[in-house]
Formats: C-alpha cells, structure tokens, sequence
C-alpha cells in the first residue's frame, strides 16, 4: 500500500514533465510525417500512421492505469489537480459536435450559429456558480448518488438514471457517428465497418482503468485536438494576411467573404435572396436563437459525464479552480470556431464557386463519394455526374453557383485542409484531433452510462452486498454492451452531429436542472417534489422532441401544434419545386440543411425547434417540483443543516465512501 501511495504521488509530481515530453514527442511525430510525405511516401499510409499512433498512445495510457480500487475507477481517486482536470474536462466537452461540427454548422449558419458557441460557453459559468463545488463536496460517485442522497431513496436514482441513459446514449452515439465519418475517409473503409473501429478505440482507453484511465488519456488527447484545431487556421491566416493569428485577422476574411456574395449576385451565381454570412437570424428565428443558447446553456450545467468530471478533484476548492481551467481550455477552441469557419468559407468562395462544373478539384470528388458533398442536388462522386446533373437543371450554364454547392455540417472542419491547399500531413493531423475529440467525450459518456448501471443500479439497488471486484466486473461488462449498443446505432447514420448533440442536451435540462439547483439551493425541496419534477421535465421535453422529430402530423392533429405539413398525411404543404430550391438554399428552412438530413420542418409549439425542447419541459419541471414540493412534509431537519453544510464553500466531503451521509457539523 505505502510503494502504491508512493508511486502515485511520484506520478503526479512529475505530471508537467511527463506531458511535456508527450506534447514535444507529438510534434516531433507531425514533422516526420511531413518529411515522409516529401519522400513521396502514399496518403494512404501517412492516414494510417496518424490513426494507429495516437489511438495506440490512448491504449498504452489505458493499459498502464488500469485499477482495481473503486475509488480510482469511478472517480480517479479525488486526486486530480485543477489544472490537469480542467484540461481533461475540456477534452471531454471537446466532442466530435464542437470539433468537426461547430465550425461547419456556422460554415452554414453564418451569425445564427453563434448560438452554439454562446450556450456551449455561457453553460460552464451555470457549472461553476450553481452546480459544481456542491456536488464535490457532496462527495457522490455519480449525479444519481447525489440525486439518492438529497432526496432519500431509490425512486430518485432511478429518476435520475432513466435520464442519464437517454441524454448520455444520443450523445455517445454522435461521437461514435463522427469516429465512423473520420475512419471511413482517412483509413478507405465502409462507414458502418469504421463505427465499430472507432468503438475498439474508445473501449482500450477506458474499459480498464475507468475514471482514472480516462482521465490521463483525455489530458492526452486534449494536446492532440487542440494543435489540430489551431495549425490549419493559423496557416491559412498567415497565408492570406501575413498573421499567424486567426482572431485577429477573421474580421478581414468576413469583409472579403461579403464582397464575394455581392459578386456572386451581380454575376447571376447566388440568388439576390441568399443570406450573408453575417446577417442575423436569417436561419433561426430571434426566439429560436435565444432559446438555443439557453437550453444549450442549462444542459451544459446538467449532462452527467461532465458533473462527473468535477467528482475526481483532491478539494471543493480545487473543483471550482478546475472550472475556470475549463473555461480556458475551452474557450481556445471556440474563440478561434468562427474564424475557421469564416477561412473555410473564403476558401470555397474564392476557389469553387463560379468554376467551370467540369474542371473541379479532387477534393469535392473525395468528399462527395461518400455522399457528403451534393453538385446540382447529386453527390459528387465523378465529373462527368456532376456535369450531367448541372445541364438538367434549366438555365444552367456551366458555371458552379452557391446554390449548387452542398456539403455536410461534419466535414467542413477535416476537409478544409485539403480545400485550402494545405500539405496531406495538416489533413491527417486534423483528422487525428477530430478523432481525440470523439474519443475523449465518448469514453466519458460511456463511463457515466455504465457507472449508472453498475454502481447505481447493481450496487445500490439490485446487490448492495456485491463484493468490489465483482462490482469492477459488472461495470466492464456494462461498458462493452452500452458501447456496442451505441455503434450499431451510430452506423444507421440516424442524422447529423450537431442535432444530435443538442437533443441530449435539452433531455439533461428538462430532467435534470431543476433538481440539481433545487437540490442544493431549495432546502424545501422534497423527494416527492423532485421525482414529480423529473419525470414531468423530462418527459415534456422528450415528448416534444419526438413529436416534432418523427410524428410532426400528430402534434398538429392532436396537440395544437403548428407545421408546413399536411396534418393527415405528413407530407409537405410545399411543391417539390420548392423542396427541390429548399435542398439547393438553406435559407428558405428553419435548421442545417445537409445531404444526410435535407428538411427539418417548422412543427410545434411557438415554432420552436426541437432542438430547442427544454423550452416547454424545463419550466414545467420546475413548475412541478415546486408546487409539489409545497404539498408535501418539508424535509428533515437534519438534512436541511446537512444541505446548509453542503453550500459552504470550504470543509470536508459530506459524503463516506460506501455512500451514506457524515453527520453535519
């Protein structure tokens, strides 16, 4: 036990100096690929060596933290740093949506993507004000431990766990989604083969050491995903400016980015109705917008995977320091989002749009056979199709226009490499971030998916008796069985990033917030209150997804909801001219057009998005908790000083290892 406590702590000392040499040694990696791919040696393997490398770092630091203590599994021993979780914290938020999806979705959106950026953002100060230091100092394994404890009982878990598996599994099924996109381009495979392989990856790192191999490992991929992120934006910044920093120079992409779409109009090559880049709400409405942000902000402070990053830090002191770390490591990813996508779009504009259909780069056809890059409403998969369906379109005269170019929300960030010129080592250094970013959020959420069934439904509810081993066990068993689940899935291609990412975080905020903040800022709250509030949250704002997602005629039949379809057949109220002008010009919908998900259709309360669906299910569940709350015997005395005891920001975990509460001081 003492070589154990000695070897941790030599380990975490020498932190700094172990991923110094892992940050100088991934450089030193990038600049012998690009020295291979001066000798001539094939893309084809230069993709492969950056995949199997860093896939073959996260397993190694998997396999060399593997633990058999429950405290290290499930929360890495409370021995985190601030600094390091800030950091891992940020690989785990980094997800595929942030990484390969933000950047495309303003590539489309222009100013109404920033919604994403601004909720994604504003949602950690939520974090750190509300949430955070309070349930570390709880001192839970999971948020539906806490949810047991401050509202006693089981009911309250299982509440919370239902909510968990339903936010948690739609977003794990869009990391594994973008691993498949990465797989099936860098490493020439079928897409649902590449679902799977991605998966393999995501297990190595995580199946084995838990919270604990995790954590190093996103520490690890967060350098891969960050360098990734700036290089190609820095390069093309100093290419058209002369300075290497893309913030600074975003601004004069945009300027030349509006003088090109007034070219493109005076020319006949954009429609005189062609949204700008810069112009608001062009594709959300005001209220769309801002109840994006705000959802997206709610649901931030209440997706399990990232409170549970909070779980692993030595102190309450050091959780709160974490989430200003996170903030920072956060925010240097989305501060440069818009100028990739604004460098992106100045790449298109000023390469594609207005070239002869027939002469084309190689990159639109490397793209578009695998159906992410539409020309005329046809994927791009050779010239000569190009060509045949830009003729069949009346008036057509050979020249590419704005409106006949497509592409997917997801490529735009590990395509611009090769949009922009860019040597094939960027290319595959992107792809190798946008593969640490699926990864690292998706071994999080998987982790908190299988923590939820061993440690809250095995353990506490099913087998509380269960010997440790057998609970490490089980938890493995789960992990593997949630994560195939999940890539099965995922290979359906069931629709794009960025939607579903937002879906899982509406699901947290409807079920989710109100019992957190009530939990710790409400003594009054009651288990009754919180039970009815969770599940009336929650499932409104499920409710209200799935009606407008699937079944949009039956919320206008029957539930006064509003659409552009036909109430008895659920067939657009609009021409096919019109959807076929729709597909060509996103401006004419209410949402991300892509070639994968052609028509997200106005249906439901207020027009609001479905992305959006926390708008009616978290008010209602506050609403609910409230109300009942009031109509039921306030709590014990003794938890209400026990809650008292959890908002002082200083002072010992509340809550003993097997899980039941210290007496308050």
């Amino acid at each position: 036990m003492a070589n154990a406590s000695a070897d941790k702590g030599s380990f975490l000392n020498n932190l700094g100096r172990i991923y110094a040499l892992y940050t100088g040694g991934f450089f030193g990696f990038i600049f012998l690929v690009g020295i291979l791919e001066q000798l001539g040696v094939g893309q084809k393997y230069l993709g492969y060596m950056f995949m199997g490398l860093t896939i073959l770092v996260y397993a190694f630091i998997g396999v060399v933290s593997r633990t058999s203590d429950v405290g290290e599994y499930y929360v890495a021993g409370r021995t985190v740093p601030a600094f390091y979780n800030g950091m891992a914290t940020g690989a785990d938020w980094m997800s595929a949506a942030s990484f390969i999806g933000m950047a495309g979705t303003l590539f489309l959106l222009g100013y109404d993507g920033l919604a994403f950026v601004l909720g994604w953002t504003g949602g950690y100060v939520l974090v750190a004000v509300l949430i955070a230091p309070f349930l570390r100092k709880f001192g839970a394994y999971t948020v539906p431990d806490f949810l047991a404890a401050r509202y006693g009982g089981n009911a309250a878990r299982l509440c919370g766990v239902i909510v968990l598996l339903a936010c948690s599994f739609t977003y794990v099924v869009a990391q594994i989604f973008g691993t498949g996109l990465i797989a099936q381009r860098f490493l020439d495979m079928n897409f649902e083969l590449a679902c799977f392989v991605g998966l393999m990856g995501i297990l190595v790192c995580s199946m084995l050491g838990g919270m604990k191999a995790v954590t190093w490992t996103q520490v690890a991929q967060y350098i891969v995903l960050i360098v990734a992120y700036l290089i190609p934006v820095v390069w093309m910044s100093a290419k058209k400016f002369g300075i290497p920093v893309p913030q600074f120079t975003y601004g004069q992409a945009l300027q030349q980015i509006a003088t090109l779409e007034q070219e493109f109009v005076q020319k006949g090559l954009a429609a005189a109705s062609a949204p700008t880049h810069t112009a608001p709400f062009t594709r959300y409405s005001p209220a769309n917008y801002f109840w994006l942000i705000f959802c997206l902000m709610v649901g931030t402070a209440s997706l399990p995977h990232v409170l549970m990053r909070y779980f692993t830090t030595p102190s309450v002191r050091e959780a709160r320091q974490s989430v200003a770390w996170s903030l920072l490591f956060i925010f240097i990813l989305y501060f440069t989002a818009p100028a990739y996508a604004a460098f992106s779009k100045l790449e298109v504009y000023s390469t594609l749009i207005g070239k002869n259909v027939a002469d084309l780069p190689a990159w639109v056809f490397n793209w578009g056979k695998l159906g992410l890059i539409t020309i005329c409403g046809k994927s791009a998969t050779a010239a000569a199709d190009v060509v045949a369906a830009c003729k069949a379109l009346p008036g057509h005269a050979g020249l590419l226009r704005l409106q006949d170019f497509v592409i997917n929300t997801d490529v735009v960030v590990i395509s611009t490499p090769e949009i922009a010129g860019l040597p094939y080592v960027i290319t595959g250094l992107v792809a190798a971030g946008g593969l640490a970013a699926a990864l690292s959020t998706a071994d999080g959420l998987l982790l908190a998916l299988a923590n939820a069934l061993s440690h809250d439904i095995y353990y506490k509810m099913i087998n509380p008796n269960a010997p440790t081993k057998q609970r490490l066990v089980i938890s493995r068993v789960l992990l593997v069985v949630v994560a195939v689940l999940a890539a099965w899935t995922a290979s359906t291609r069931p629709t794009d990033i960025v939607a579903m990412v937002a879906w899982a975080f509406s699901l947290a905020a409807g079920g989710l917030f109100p019992a957190l903040v009530l939990g710790v800022w409400w003594k009054r709250t009651t288990k009754q209150g919180a039970i009815a509030g969770i599940l009336a949250g929650f499932g409104v704002t499920l409710f209200y997804l799935v009606i407008t997602r699937y079944w949009p005629h039956i919320g206008v039949q029957y539930f006064g909801m509003v659409s552009n379809l036909n109430p008895i057949t659920g067939a657009p109220l609009i021409s096919p001219e019109a959807m076929k002008a729709a597909l060509s010009n996103p401006a004419l919908l209410d949402g991300p057009v892509t070639a994968a998900h052609p028509l997200q259709s106005r249906v439901g309360w207020f027009n609001i998005n479905n992305i959006s669906s926390a708008a009616f299910g978290l008010p209602v569940g506050f609403v609910v908790m409230y109300v009942v709350s009031l109509m039921t015997p306030a709590p014990s005395a003794e938890l209400q000083r026990f809650i008292d005891e959890v908002r002082k920001p200083r002072g010992k975990t509340l809550m003993d290892e097997k899980g039941g509460l210290v007496a308050s001081h």
